[in-house]
């Protein structure tokens, strides 16, 4: 048994820490970005199409002649963005749904509940193309539509750890208290499902990166000339066997950028949850 616990937190540490740098390398170069880029990423040159890497295009160009790795740079920034508010939002919105129904079972519980599996129906990236359709392909739109489609997901996760919580013989004092759900759920229920919550974001930050990069593959996220590196794989498919490596430099960044959310998910949650180090 306690071998098996310390392989258990062997590997939460591994996966801490090889998510951890992935992440921290995308990190870094969103911020370099906002003061350094070899290129602009925006200025299109036809003198420079396609070329290969070298000293003065690490990574090569684009048919437009843009330097990709430039674009690469810059595009964390909007994978990151779109990450972050869209995770904000959807942590903004359900979490008081979830906490909501976990404290007051019965007709609130079933009615919030039923109206969250009713959005649960709409998967986020399907919302995020019907929002593109109507009021048309954006950053902002991606990233409100997305959070929108997380929400459920947020309040779900919410809803499980509060019902375990309001269980507890202090939740149980402090109603008999007469102390408000607010600060209930402020002082007693938020602390005790923090671990859970944090958890399901790194896997709706890893979900929100990988669907801002399908729909602006798709033109329905963001519009140009910002660079994003799902564009970026739509726009070099074309010289797929011409020249791979257009290609083959923002899908690596959106596989490491998704695989580290996704380590540092399994990380926390073998850190956070007892009962998965022990198996």
């Amino acid at each position: 048994m306690k071998r098996h616990a310390e392989q258990g937190v062997k590997r939460a540490s591994g996966s801490l820490v090889a998510g951890a740098l992935l992440i921290t390398g995308v990190l870094l170069a969103a911020l370099v970005s906002f003061v350094w880029t070899p290129y602009d990423p925006t200025v299109v040159d036809p003198a420079a199409r396609m070329l290969h890497p070298s000293a003065a295009h690490w990574l090569g160009t684009d048919d437009f002649g843009r330097d990709i790795f430039s674009a690469l740079l810059v595009g964390a920034r909007t994978t990151l963005l779109v990450g972050f508010v869209a995770t904000a939002i959807a942590a903004t919105l359900g979490i008081p749904v979830g906490v909501a129904a976990g404290l007051r079972p019965g007709r609130t519980d079933e009615v919030l509940m039923r109206g969250n599996d009713v959005l649960l129906a709409f998967p986020a990236l399907l919302l995020a193309i019907v929002f593109a359709a109507v009021w048309g392909g954006s950053t902002v739109t991606a990233m409100v539509a997305l959070g929108l489609g997380s929400a459920p997901s947020f309040a779900r996760v919410a809803r499980a750890g509060t019902r375990q919580v309001a269980a507890h013989d202090y939740i149980l004092a402090a109603r008999a208290a007469g102390r408000r759900p607010g600060a209930i759920a402020r002082r007693h229920v938020l602390p005790n499902i923090s671990s859970a919550l944090i958890v399901q974001a790194s896997v709706t930050f890893a979900i929100a990166v990988l669907a801002e990069a399908a729909l602006s593959y798709l033109g329905f996220g963001t519009p140009p000339p910002t660079p994003s590196w799902g564009r970026m794989l739509q726009e070099s498919q074309p010289y797929l066997y011409l020249q791979p490596a257009v290609m083959l430099w923002p899908g690596l960044a959106i596989a490491l950028t998704v695989l580290g959310f996704n380590l540092l998910g399994d990380g926390l949650r073998d850190r956070l949850d007892p009962k998965s180090v022990r198996q």
